[in-house]
């Protein structure tokens, strides 16, 4: 076999690998899910109106972070501070952790981001399908866009194999609530056939059935609490959400019936006795909730049954830095670590997680006000 023949061949197996970075289906290996002991990065979306971008902490075995770099979204953000966007997941890592989605609220656009062993490499930008993008989530090779401006709606994109994005046609679904829903957050169920997003002006949960990659008609259903927010899933694909009204949060199985998708609560509005209980993030076994209390500057920690049921374990976790407003935070892959910022001082905080219990192990300072949406690897 000739050197030419042998090095054409390397080639084209080297492009299928890269092929397979963006479109294999979200399923990680065990060893991947805690690169904690070697370190890893925490990416914050500054949000500036003169031009958005991802901040990049390298983040040490022991949880302090460090500056590595500042890479623009080719986007606009909207400058404003004191929960800019009023979401949770501005900022969203692909499952496999190789790409990084970013909203652009002031420029009405999604940008991508490939995430490489020398840092982070801009993709792709396309428009969101709409006005004021506040939340993106994956499921596969497949970007679901939440815009709440305007008519609010989602809108389904095709990541391709570098990472660009393509909308795809037809899968625009505007939200039942109408305009001024207040939509604020957009995920999709651990089995990837349910897309779900919480709308807190009508107090309401919508539920998109996925087929094919693309949302279906919505069921809307009344939460079990006032201003339902954040939400994430914790053991047997509970959905668990935030309710930022009376600071509660509850949690439900979604039912697939005959009829449609509907909700069976759990736990309905199980109160943290914190403020303003807006952001929830949960581990990767789905057994350890943190709720983020942004008018008591307090995180509350919440376990998770077998069956969904929740229960208070600390009312007061751990607290942010007096005059901060936490406002978004995030796990590390391993659940090792916890990242909180706030956007009332420009900072993060991070906390390392054992048995439950959160110690403050990293601080940074001089962030943007505007900052909104953090993610881990």
């Amino acid at each position: 076999m000739s050197f030419t023949t042998i090095t054409t061949r390397l080639l084209v197996l080297a492009l299928a690998a890269a092929s397979l970075l963006f479109v294999a289906q979200p399923v990680r290996a065990a060893a991947s899910q805690d690169a904690s002991a070697q370190g890893g990065f925490v990416y914050v979306m500054s949000n500036e109106s003169t031009g958005n971008s991802v901040l990049v902490f390298r983040r040490h075995p022991d949880g302090t972070l460090v500056k590595k770099e500042e890479v623009f979204t080719q986007g606009l953000g909207t400058g404003t501070s004191g929960d800019p966007l009023g979401s949770q997941g501005a900022l969203t890592l692909n499952y496999q952790g190789t790409l990084l989605l970013a909203v652009n609220a002031g420029s009405n656009e999604v940008s991508s981001l490939a995430v490489t062993a020398t840092g982070l490499l801009f993709a792709g930008k396309a428009p969101s399908g709409g006005t004021m993008p506040v939340s993106v989530a994956v499921w596969g090779n497949v970007a679901y866009v939440l815009n709440a401006g305007g008519t609010p709606n989602v809108t389904a994109f095709q990541i391709g194999t570098r990472g660009q994005l393509s909308m795809i046609a037809n899968s625009t679904v505007a939200l039942p609530g109408g305009a001024g829903c207040g939509p604020a957050q957009a995920g999709v169920s651990p089995d990837g056939s349910v897309l779900v997003v919480t709308e807190k002006n009508t107090n309401s949960i919508d539920l998109f059935p996925i087929v094919d990659g693309l949302p279906g008609a919505p069921v809307s259903v009344p939460s079990s609490g006032p201003v339902p927010f954040g939400f994430t899933f914790g053991m047997n694909q509970a959905l668990i959400v935030s309710e930022a009204a009376n600071s509660t949060i509850s949690s439900y199985q979604i039912e697939h019936l005959s009829a449609g998708l509907a909700l069976h609560t759990i736990t309905a509005s199980l109160a943290d006795s914190g403020a303003a209980l807006c952001w929830i993030v949960s581990n990767p076994a789905g057994r350890l909730v943190y709720a983020i209390n942004s008018a008591s500057a307090s995180i509350s920690s919440i376990e998770v049954q077998p069956d969904g049921a929740l229960q208070l374990l600390a009312a007061v976790a751990a607290t942010t830095p007096s005059g901060s407003v936490p406002i978004d935070a995030t796990f590390t892959p391993g659940g090792r670590y916890v990242y909180v910022i706030s956007t009332s001082d420009g900072s993060m905080t991070g906390f390392s997680v054992q048995n439950g219990v959160l110690t403050q192990v990293a601080s940074m300072t001089g962030l943007p006000l505007s900052i909104q949406g953090i993610a881990a690897r």
